[in-house]
């Protein structure tokens, strides 16, 4: 997304300094709705998916980054429709709804209710799945390679400011002036940014592992 186009939805202008994924999907391909299949998304795009951003969104906006430059390399395009998403916990716990989502928009998986395919191609049905036995957060998996990867998220590498702790109460609580609830939105953000921005190849926040 250019800047401009930022500008224009009133979105943050650090979100078009994060790291963009481009891939190839088949499917699209066929459909034409891309040439060549190729799209590239933009972390603006999973923004619009969830409806917000936090640090959910953003690490694994970049832990799906970094798993699939582990799968394809840099040189190699990773193909949309055609990956394996594992989730280590279940559908229904925390913050993992909000993770597949994002995993989803990047990779094509779905559970049982993704798209069912057209003449025996392209399905996109039963490539997510939940609760599986990772010691990462979630796992991807080339379904033409079979090489897999497990991904790991350590939120905790960069830490909320001291300057929330008195304002994140109030936000929770409904208390907040216009003011407080514009300084909460300020650091929720700023945090967002320097997961995207300054940590982005972090591989102490971010760790990737081959998975057996």
């Amino acid at each position: 997304m250019s800047a401009s186009a930022a500008a224009a939805e009133n979105l943050p202008a650090f979100y078009d300094q994060a790291p963009s994924l481009t891939v190839r999907d088949p499917l699209a391909q066929f459909l034409g709705a891309a040439e060549q299949g190729v799209l590239t998304y933009h972390y603006a795009d999973a923004v619009r998916l969830a409806g917000h951003s936090c640090p959910t969104v953003a690490g694994t906006w970049l832990m799906v980054i970094a798993g699939l430059r582990a799968l394809y390399g840099e040189d190699e395009l990773p193909v949309r429709g055609e990956i394996q998403v594992f989730m280590a916990d279940a559908a229904d716990a925390g913050a993992t709804g909000v993770m597949a989502t994002v995993a989803q928009l990047l990779t094509g998986a779905a559970a049982e209710t993704g798209f069912h395919g057209i003449g025996g191609r392209f399905s996109r049905r039963n490539l997510l799945a939940y609760g599986q036995p990772l010691r990462g957060t979630l796992g991807l998996r080339r379904m033409d390679t079979g090489r897999a990867v497990q991904v790991a998220l350590d939120a905790s590498v960069v830490p909320w400011p001291d300057k929330m702790r008195g304002v994140m109460p109030l936000a929770a609580s409904g208390q907040a002036d216009a003011g407080q609830l514009q300084r909460f939105g300020e650091l929720w953000q700023g945090r967002v940014r320097q997961m995207l921005t300054e940590h982005a190849s972090d591989t102490q926040m971010i760790q990737v592992t081959d998975w057996q």
